[in-house]
């Protein structure tokens, strides 16, 4: 048994869909999903809205632009 170690999972941009869920951008970003919601409050991070209850989104190429990887598209 090891402590002070948590096991984590290594997420790869380009398995994930072009909508990302907050969990999604929250892990990749490594901030908790209430900053996502922040920052998508304070417009640093915009969301779009999808279904009667209001779920966010966030499209893959602006936390690739967040993060500064440039894909050259």
């Amino acid at each position: 048994m090891s402590i002070g170690y948590k096991k984590t999972n290594k997420i790869s941009l380009d398995d994930l869909p072009d909508l990302l869920t907050i969990r999604e951008v929250a892990d990749i970003l490594r901030v908790s999903p209430l900053t996502i919601k922040r920052w998508g409050k304070r417009g640093k991070l915009p969301a779009i809205r999808i279904n009667s209850r209001g779920d966010r989104r966030y499209k893959k190429e602006v936390i690739n632009r967040l993060l500064g990887i440039d894909l050259g598209e």
